[in-house]
């Protein structure tokens, strides 16, 4: 594969694009800040609505899908300014300040795993390949190994991970045949530790649905790049540099994740905390944002059929005052 190839991963289809074209309303001349740029498919129509006035930045912590979006932005919106930036969204504040840019008008935050580094076999990310158990985004700027954390979390640990981040049904029994198989010797590989679950799990659950080690290994996953922390320190960055008026646009996946943006939102929308009965406001408390979406958008059936990542996917989208 060529330098800057776009890889069927690069390809697929942008979830809800015209829902987060829409809800962003981004005017031509605009700054429009893509933190999790992939591909660019969001990117590329989020380019060719600001305008050659405007300017696009892209955050990405993979080389190959900076240098990918980086041509696909010269092919689909060709005079259009663009930064793309390496490091991921907990960043934010840094990257955004070596972009020089006093502002920023419009904020896409797509939570879908979509790196085409979860597929790399040695990257540790997959349960269907034999690898070292690695799991690490950016392995720069990352010490913890999913390794580390299945050989010295205690075990009570590890169950709840996989039961809050994993929504694992048997928790508490993978964590206990994983603590009593590093007893022996250390789990080293992703086969060994999807050998692991696949004892824990009883003979007849593993014949139905996904495959059996999906849900730990996302927890894990999880837990090793501190996913649920990066997006509430992106959050909080992105609203202090959104410009008033300025919109915030975030596509989860999962629960937890719609939790943190709902209750952010929620948060940074509230006025006055004081006592009904109080004559007088004494917090000085002043809304930040207005909430855009009561409810969170959802992919049509029709775009479910065509696009299946859209399934679980849900928008909440936010104003700065």
């Amino acid at each position: 594969m060529g330098e800057g190839t776009l890889t069927p991963e690069y390809r697929h289809e942008p979830v809800m694009l015209q829902e987060v074209l829409e809800t962003l309303s981004l005017a031509p001349g605009s700054t429009v800040c893509d933190c999790t740029l992939g591909g660019a498919g969001h990117s590329s129509r989020m380019a060719q609505a600001v305008g050659e006035e405007g300017l696009l930045i892209g955050i990405d912590q993979d080389d190959m899908a900076l240098e990918a979006a980086g041509k696909r932005l010269d092919a689909e919106a060709p005079g259009v300014p663009h930064k793309l930036l390496k490091g991921n969204f907990g960043d934010l504040d840094r990257l955004l300040v070596s972009a020089e840019v006093p502002g920023v008008d419009g904020f896409l935050f797509d939570l879908g795993v979509s790196s085409p580094q979860l597929d790399i076999p040695e990257r540790g990310f997959s349960y269907n390949e034999d690898a070292p158990l690695d799991m690490r985004m950016d392995p720069s700027n990352n010490t913890l190994t999913a390794a580390d954390v299945i050989n010295t979390f205690d075990g009570p640990d590890i169950a709840r991970a996989l039961r809050t981040l994993g929504d694992e049904k048997y928790a508490r029994e993978i964590a206990r045949e994983i603590c009593r198989r590093r007893e022996v010797k250390p789990i080293e590989t992703t086969g060994e530790l999807v050998d692991a679950i696949k004892a824990a799990i009883p003979a007849a659950a593993r014949r139905h649905g996904h495959h059996p080690a999906r849900k730990t290994f996302q927890a894990i996953r999880i837990v090793v790049n501190r996913e649920l922390d990066v997006l509430e320190e992106g959050l909080e960055a992105a609203i202090r540099w959104l410009n008033p008026g300025g919109r915030i646009c975030v596509i989860s996946y999962h629960s937890l994740e719609d939790r943190i943006v709902k209750h952010t939102f929620q948060e940074m929308s509230r006025g006055c905390t004081c006592p009904p009965d109080l004559p007088v406001c004494t917090c000085g408390n002043v809304p930040t944002l207005r909430v855009i979406t009561r409810k969170p958008l959802v992919a049509s059936t029709e775009e479910v059929q065509r696009n299946p990542r859209a399934r679980s996917a849900k928008i909440r989208v936010a104003e700065r005052l």
